[in-house]
């Protein structure tokens, strides 16, 4: 079983992690653009050849599945890249968790990048899935960069500014791109309030995994053997960035690969 990821950059730690925890002897490709990056401020146009250029270095490996591990991909270049793969490879794109998320019934934070927040995608998930629940949605300049070089000031500076726009009644908050995973502890410390309820969080790994096993047509839970772990870095096969290795996620694939 070979299951493959792209991202900009290391946000796809995330959902990588979540693979590897549902199927430990599944061999992973992560596929990610750090010559590129960050893909927000590119136009669609842009971004979408960025993303397919990134989708076909890792669909060189004959993965299983390919999980678009990108909220801004999936946005803008989901449908090109399942053009261009499907139905030969199953392509799993990652939506943000607003509908569990609203399902509690609120109120409700996204924490997204700007450039989606207040998007017409962002609000029409929002209009489907929380009618009815109080949504406010957070931006999160800086964030994203901050984790993708595992700039610790930098992350605990733009926490603090995005917690400040959080209300302080929130019972639930949706983590809107895939890099903010990495540091949901540190999002969770900043926004719980005292005397209230757990503050609970909302990411796409785990669900983002359990689905492409399932359209790989993978058991969850097989024995555990040495699993494979292919690094493509703008397309150039490397080791995992030495950032990767500042999060959990990233130790965690780096230990259970002995090869790295």
């Amino acid at each position: 079983m070979k299951i493959a990821l792209m991202d900009s950059g290391i946000g796809l730690l995330a959902a990588a992690a979540a693979v590897r925890r549902l199927r430990p002897d599944a061999d992973l490709v992560l596929s990610s653009d750090p010559d590129g990056m960050p893909w927000g401020p590119r136009t669609p146009e842009d971004l979408t050849e960025r993303a397919v250029a990134v989708a076909e270095a890792a669909a060189a490996h004959r993965p299983d599945a390919l999980i678009v591990a990108c909220n801004t991909a999936s946005v803008h270049a989901l449908p090109t890249v399942r053009a261009r793969l499907e139905p030969g490879i199953p392509v799993i794109g990652t939506v943000p968790a607003i509908k569990p998320a609203a399902a509690g019934g609120g109120p409700v934070a996204i924490w997204a990048t700007p450039a989606t927040t207040g998007s017409p995608y962002q609000r029409g998930l929002i209009d489907d899935f929380a009618n009815g629940v109080a949504v406010t949605e957070v931006p999160c300049p800086g964030l994203a960069d901050a984790v993708q070089y595992a700039d610790e000031a930098a992350i605990d500076e733009t926490i603090a500014a995005a917690a400040a726009l959080t209300p302080r009644d929130v019972r639930a908050v949706v983590l809107g791109c895939t890099h903010y995973e990495l540091v949901a502890e540190r999002i969770r410390a900043a926004v719980q309030q005292p005397g209230m309820p757990p503050l609970v969080l909302h990411g796409s790994a785990g669900a983002v995994a359990a689905q492409a096993l399932r359209r790989a047509g993978a058991a969850v839970g097989a024995a555990a053997v040495t699993p494979g772990l292919t690094v493509l870095l703008s397309g150039r096969e490397e080791q995992l960035p030495r950032a990767a290795l500042g999060y959990a996620e990233g130790r965690m694939l780096a230990e259970t690969s002995p090869a790295l």
